[in-house]
């Protein structure tokens, strides 16, 4: 596949959409059981504080993944619309200026993080040893943002050259490198906690490098730019990173209102909260795989203006993600007796995996449309609607669901709540992303120099002035 190739312009949606899925769903399952595996060693060394620990930085690393992943959204949809347009140099170009501001964001964003864990742990209702913990896990891992940053970024553009097997390559790695290292610092060395901390700074190197490497010899690497071309294409690269940012960070402050709910349950409906926080992903890793797949399928179709394949992709994309949620949430039902034992889970932490392994997981159909709709916002030039959309999630469709659902089945309340919440607002994300799809059809692509949004948005008329 030459650098400048736009494949998902022909050829069958539902193949493209499923070697996309796929191919992501398996590199991010590298990541996701490492994860995994490191609460069972946690869990292993029979310190309950520990796995609490591990639940609370969660909450905070979840915030600078979710940044992270602004930015990889902004690169990914840039990118994937200037070879849509045929324009590989762009897409160089722009690829570089995303890496070089989302590096300097990302080194005052982690520092700001880093000198204020003693409060923002507080906030998520870690206390005494286990914050203790928590802060010195996250003393290790925050520094390491940017790090995080360019790995996201770099595998987000492979994506968006439609490369699926070399983004699912660079994150099994990652995840190879996570697994070596874990049990020998964990358990050889003595580590622990901060072990497996360490381990996983070693995973994100791994990323990051090889995902540059790839960048750099098949898709002939980064645009050699000066300071004043970044500049430049700063508003660009904020019009999308901004509204990601901001959407992205939703889920981590509603992820965390969920973990303070749950700790006033005691640690054990912490840490059940945490190992179902783990299992999510593994069992739901196409669903997450698909909002990164689907994205340049999209964006390259309407950066060529074929706005039907767009509506297409969209519907395929939605069943295909019904027709998985399904078999995997029976799949979890027959497993949920030994996936309990996996964790020696007793008491609350063992009903909250029950509670997870059952028909309340069938509601990860909403968030796949959620994930769905959020990313057809990003790639037609609407992503502020993802904004809108992730922030009512992880708002109205958590705080007053976990309150009374607290209130009437204690911590298996807090889980039922957060799992109910999203059928809403799946609703109003199909509303939005038909109305963005019909508008799309309707309205004239701009040039490349100036995004569709800009033209057309009156909610960005306040921010981006005429050039």
């Amino acid at each position: 596949m030459s650098e400048g190739q736009a494949r998902f312009l022909t050829g069958s949606l539902s193949r493209h959409i499923a070697t996309m899925s796929l191919t992501a769903a398996v590199g991010l399952l590298a990541l996701f059981v490492v994860d995994l595996v490191d609460m069972v060693f946690i869990s292993m060394l029979g310190v309950a504080e520990l796995a609490a620990a591990v639940g609370f930085a969660g909450s905070i690393l979840f915030m600078t993944t979710s940044v992270s992943i602004g930015f990889a959204i902004a690169g990914g949809a840039l990118v994937a619309r200037a070879l849509g347009e045929g324009n590989p140099d762009r897409a160089r170009e722009v690829l570089t200026h995303v890496l070089a501001l989302g590096v300097i964001f990302a080194i005052g964003f982690a520092a700001v993080i880093f000198l204020n864990l003693p409060g923002l742990t507080a906030l998520v209702g870690a206390t005494g040893e286990t914050q203790t913990l928590s802060i010195a896990y996250l003393r290790i891992l925050i520094p390491t943002m940017p790090i995080l940053m360019v790995g996201m970024i770099a595998s987000a553009a492979l994506r968006s050259h439609g490369a699926a097997n070399l983004s699912m390559l660079v994150t099994v790695i990652g995840g190879v490198v996570n697994a070596v290292l874990d049990p020998i610092l964990i358990f050889v060395l003595h580590m622990e906690l901060e072990g497996a901390a360490w381990a996983s700074v070693a995973a994100r190197l791994s990323i990051a490098g090889s995902a540059l490497w790839y960048i750099t010899h098949r898709f002939g690497g980064l645009a050699g730019r000066s300071p004043t071309a970044i500049f430049k294409d700063t508003r660009t690269i904020a019009a999308f990173a901004v509204p990601a940012m901001l959407a992205n960070i939703a889920t981590p402050v509603g992820s965390a209102y969920v973990t303070r709910a749950a700790s006033s349950f005691g640690e054990e409906a912490v840490a059940g909260m945490a190992v179902v926080g783990r299992l999510t992903p593994i069992a739901f890793a196409l669903i997450f795989a698909m909002s990164g797949a689907i994205g340049p399928i999209i964006g390259q179709n309407f950066g060529a203006g074929q706005l039907d394949r767009v509506r297409d992709a969209f519907r395929r994309a939605i069943a295909l993600c019904i027709a998985y949620v399904v078999p995997v949430v029976a799949l979890l039902f027959l497993l949920r007796a030994p996936i309990a034992d996996l964790f020696g889970a007793q008491g609350t932490t063992r009903d909250l995996i029950y509670l997870f392994c059952g028909p309340l997981s069938l509601a990860w159909v909403f968030n796949g449309v959620i994930f769905i709709a959020n990313a057809s916002y990003n790639n037609l030039g609407h992503p502020f609607y993802s904004t809108w959309v992730n922030w009512g999630r992880n708002t109205l469709g958590v705080v007053p669901f976990v309150a009374v659902g607290a209130a009437l089945w204690g911590a298996a309340g807090v889980l039922i709540g957060q799992m109910a919440g999203g059928a809403l607002m799946a609703l109003v994300a199909l509303w939005l992303a038909k109305r963005v799809m019909d508008q799309a059809a309707t309205a004239p692509t701009e040039p490349p120099e100036r995004p569709p949004f800009l033209a057309h948005r009156r909610a960005f008329t306040m921010l981006h002035h005429r050039r």
